[in-house]
């Protein structure tokens, strides 16, 4: 069974939601205060997976994720990187996000400090449903082949709520180095999600890019593609209740109505795709 560890600290509040969302997919969740890993009360490798989720880390106070990304930094580097090394899992939501490009883990080039998450070019908190399409097939949380669970949506919805999800890189040239190596995970889509299966790149547009991240990403991973980061919040859309649009869906031909509103949301499969992974590489090992 894929252990997974979410990591809390003060003003982080979409942990439980996290959690619950490993739990749907079959996943042994732990949810820990940052502080039993800096006391050694935990261990950061007994895990499979470690989730840092979204909130306001300390209040975002000297910046996004700067305090919970330095207290990682400081204390438990090593032991993240042989995470990281190990090929081990880890996904950071929104403000998670932000502490792994803190922490240099995304992009993950070794000593470069190339990309940021900045304040939203409207300049304010934004918070909506958008539309996302998935565009690498090298990371174990967006299996859109179905080999580990259920199969992730090409295209799917999720919401944001972010003031600081500017994807920004330090050289324009980085772009390329990013679409080299497939670690361009998610973009922004224009379209409402429900008429259009396929919608057209946001093209840096507002409200669809809600932050102008440049060419309209939402989310990358490392090269090795075991590490996501992402600004949407897909633990918030894990059954087909909890989307904007449930009520304008009619139940499909050989589905009753109790069946179509139990269904799992577009983000359950970044989750159970997680868990399925942990779980095929286990056997593979026995």
């Amino acid at each position: 069974m894929a252990k997974v560890l979410v990591l809390r600290t003060a003003g982080v509040n979409c942990d439980e939601e996290t959690a619950h969302a490993f739990r749907l997919a079959g996943g042994v969740v732990s949810v820990l205060h940052v502080g039993s890993l800096l006391r050694g009360e935990e261990r950061l490798e007994e895990f499979d997976v470690l989730a840092i989720p979204g909130g306001f880390s300390y209040g975002d106070d000297l910046g996004a994720g700067t305090v919970l990304a330095n207290q990682l930094r400081t204390r438990l580097a090593g032991d993240l990187h042989d995470f990281v090394d190990e090929g081990k899992l880890v996904i950071g939501i929104c403000n998670g996000f932000q502490v792994l490009v803190r922490l240099g883990i995304l992009p993950g080039w070794e000593g470069d400090k190339a990309a940021s998450l900045i304040e939203n070019v409207s300049g304010k908190f934004e918070d909506r449903w958008i539309d996302l399409r998935v565009e690498t097939d090298q990371c174990p949380f967006l299996d859109c082949k179905g080999e580990y669970g259920a199969p992730c949506p090409r295209y799917l919805r999720a919401p944001v709520a972010h003031r600081e999800g500017r994807f920004f890189l330090r050289d324009p040239d980085l772009v390329e180095r990013l679409r080299d190596n497939g670690q361009i995970a998610l973009t922004y889509r224009q379209g409402s999600g429900d008429d259009d299966p396929e919608p057209a790149a946001a093209g840096g547009a507002y409200p669809a890019n809600p932050n102008g991240s440049v060419i309209d990403i939402a989310g990358i991973c490392n090269e090795k593609g075991n590490v996501l980061g992402l600004m949407p919040h897909p633990e918030r859309f894990v059954h087909r209740l909890q989307g904007p649009s449930w009520t304008r869906n009619p139940p499909g031909a050989s589905e009753s109505a109790l069946e179509s509103l139990s269904s799992a949301g577009d983000g359950f499969s970044i989750f159970s795709g997680a868990v399925g992974f942990v779980n095929d590489r286990a056997d593979k090992i026995r």
